[in-house]
């Protein structure tokens, strides 16, 4: 009998926790998937609202739920991270706590799974979400896919991925990783599985504007040589352009004329190169500031509570702090 894991990142997901693991569970208990076992792992990244209780109250009632308690919040890459180290199913299954992602649809990505497919990545062909939140994603997810057309059109981050898939992604290392290229990016048999996402219906969404940013930059910098093509570009364009500049200033010269007097072009060409010039360097002092936040070597989350069914029916759950890099 296969056993599925569900790694659930929890912040600020109270109202919606308990009706998470309600769907799921129904799947299980007489659904379409009776035949399996299943697992599920709520990640607690530092959530300051009741999530927590609401997670302690139903790990109470389903022996097959456990939870995480970060210390504060580290974020979604790290508490998806702690999730799957902890996960003992042979598919495991990253999903939201929120009800935007179908919990039916993990129906479909079992069968995937058990055909074969080592990865399936649920893709969001549409979104139920304001319009500036869909163009700022069709934007965004446009230039991913100019250098990685193997990353849907709408992105992903519900993904189901064998026990072989998942040790090869927890083999890899760093802070600032793009998950979602990290998930394909070895190539195994993938399956992509298109559904509409659904309107948040409890809460707001705690993923603003700044963090949705870092993602691009962590796709960038990360999972894309696009930053140094685009700076060796730049300096080839302008170098062309310094040596067309000379031609124009030299037949001038001949032909006893001044081309562009005064200092306004002068001035334009020095702040247009001036800012570019800034900006390339700023991506240099991020790539710089990355690879010393690797040196530090720091633990990317830890963990002050691990709880499971036995631990809270027993009396206190564990409490010693969790390192992990």
């Amino acid at each position: 009998m296969n056993k599925v894991t569900y790694v659930i990142p929890v912040y600020h997901n109270e109202g919606s926790i308990k009706r998470t693991w309600e769907t799921i569970a129904a799947l299980y208990q007489g659904g379409p998937l009776a035949a399996h076992q299943y697992e599920i792992i709520f990640v607690n990244d530092g959530s300051k609202d009741g999530s927590q209780a609401e997670i302690e109250e139903v790990t109470r009632l389903d022996q097959n739920v456990r939870s995480i308690r970060f210390s504060r919040n580290f974020g979604q890459l790290a508490a998806i991270v702690a999730g799957y180290r902890h996960a003992s199913g042979d598919a495991i299954i990253n999903m939201s706590a929120d009800l935007q992602d179908p919990a039916e649809l993990t129906v479909d990505m079992v069968d995937k799974w058990l055909g074969g497919s080592e990865v399936v990545v649920a893709f969001r062909e549409d979104r139920e979400d304001s319009f500036g939140a869909k163009f700022f994603s069709r934007l965004a997810y446009g230039a991913l896919r100019a250098s990685n057309p193997d990353i849907p059109a709408g992105g992903f981050d519900f993904v189901l991925m064998s026990r072989r898939a998942l040790d090869l992604f927890l083999s890899y290392r760093g802070r600032n990783r793009f998950y979602q290229g990290d998930v394909i990016w070895a190539g195994l048999t993938t399956t992509y599985l298109p559904y509409v996402r659904r309107k948040r219906e409890v809460g707001k969404s705690q993923y603003n504007f700044s963090k949705k940013m870092k993602l691009f930059y962590d796709f960038l910098l990360d999972g894309s040589y696009l930053p140094i093509r685009i700076m060796s570009m730049c300096g080839v364009v302008f170098a062309l352009l310094g040596v067309a500049y000379a031609a124009v200033i030299v037949v001038a010269w001949t032909m006893h004329a001044t081309p562009f007097t005064g200092w306004a072009p002068i001035m334009v060409a020095l702040l247009v190169i001036g800012g570019i010039l800034m900006f390339m360097l700023g991506i240099i002092g991020e790539y710089l500031w990355r690879i010393l936040d690797e040196i530090k070597d720091k633990p990317l989350y830890v963990i002050d509570e691990r709880t499971s069914s036995a631990t809270v029916v027993g009396g206190a759950p564990e409490r010693a702090p969790d390192l992990h890099p």
